[in-house]
């Protein structure tokens, strides 16, 4: 069985289930494996600075912002485990501590303040002095002690308040019990199930996993010696009501474009599939207009492709066949209209 993109669009549309066969037999998904990151932090130092943080704060007996204070100042990652115990995202702690003490703690800053602890968990932060910076912290580290002792308010039976959680919807003493006898396992699983097994540090790497696939078509592209442009993020491209992921030779006159899509998820595949159709559009309302037709090329992967056949029909029917995988990027240029962009042989 040949590939849809050795196909002419008449075999594609004659065959259309086997073709979608022979993608999903390429695409296969590494969901249970993630990038560390630069930023991962090991569960020993995380330990460590709980334990620091719990004896600073007398075994959580004395939950003060000049307790947190010294226990960040000695171990930076005790932030991160405040943090923790709040069950907040760095935006969402901003956001209160703004609203509650009145400083302005922008959602960047607190973004960065996280990733710098990842970064380097061993450089002090301190919480003394005037600065904009220490005012800051000092917010964020007040708010994350007042809305501990507060724990969970009564809410209404339709709703459920953040802070329900087995160590905080007591308030401080919760926090102090569990720090002394340990999380009952049930309600530790029920609170994973919550939140989702590595759920934060999934969504920190997930522009690396992404980055994985894109590197593999620049590579394709430099090694065959084509010229081409990666947009940015959020990248303006005149013609382009959103920039594709790769244009070729370049934005002013883009004779290929390729779209980068990985996904473990099937909604968001049939987003991407959406996104390309809206390509070979534009394509084709550029041909009809008197201007020149670009070739829409598809390189995608992960398991969400895998789920809805009529999509992956979708997305080989827009791109007349040209979808590759992890598994067949290698071929990409000979098989599209790159390899008339490849440097003559001499």
């Amino acid at each position: 069985m040949s590939y849809p993109f050795e196909a002419s669009l008449d075999e594609l549309q004659a065959d259309i289930d086997a073709h979608v066969d022979r993608i999903f037999a390429d695409l296969t998904s590494d969901f249970l494996v993630m990038p560390r990151g630069p930023g991962f932090i090991d569960y020993p130092i995380f330990q460590d600075a709980y334990e620091v943080l719990k004896a600073e704060t007398g075994g959580f007996t004395k939950l003060t912002a000049e307790a947190c204070a010294a226990a960040v100042a000695a171990s930076p990652v005790a932030f991160i485990v405040l943090r923790s115990i709040l069950g907040f995202t760095p935006s969402e702690w901003a956001y209160a501590a703004e609203e509650r003490t009145g400083v302005q703690v922008t959602q960047g800053f607190a973004r960065t303040l996280d990733r710098r602890v990842r970064l380097d968990p061993r450089k002090p932060l301190r919480a003394e002095g005037n600065t904009l910076s220490g005012r800051r912290l000092r917010a964020l580290l007040e708010v994350a002690c007042t809305l501990i002792a507060e724990g969970a308010p009564e809410v209404d039976p339709t709703q459920l308040h953040r802070l329900d959680k087995a160590d905080t919807k007591g308030g401080a003493a919760g926090v102090r019990t569990l720090g002394q006898l340990g999380v009952p396992y049930a309600m530790l699983l029920y609170e994973r199930f919550l939140g989702r097994p590595f759920a934060g540090h999934r969504d920190s790497v997930s522009e690396l996993v992404g980055n994985v696939l894109e590197a593999a078509i620049e590579e394709a592209l430099a090694t065959a010696s084509v010229s081409f442009r990666k947009t940015k993020r959020a990248a303006k491209v005149p013609g382009f009501d959103q920039a594709p992921d790769f244009m070729v030779p370049d934005e002013y006159s883009p004779r290929v474009v390729i779209e980068a899509k990985l996904t473990e998820d099937d909604g968001t595949a049939r987003d991407k599939v959406t996104r390309v159709q809206h390509l070979a559009q534009l394509s084709a309302e550029g041909a009809a207009n008197g201007r020149y037709r670009f070739e829409v090329i598809a390189c995608i992967a992960g398991r969400g492709f895998r789920v809805r056949r009529e999509d992956m029909k979708k997305l080989l029917l827009a791109t007349r066949g040209k979808v590759f995988t992890p598994a067949t990027l290698g071929r990409m240029v000979e098989s599209t209209r790159l390899k008339e962009f490849r440097p003559k042989s001499r």
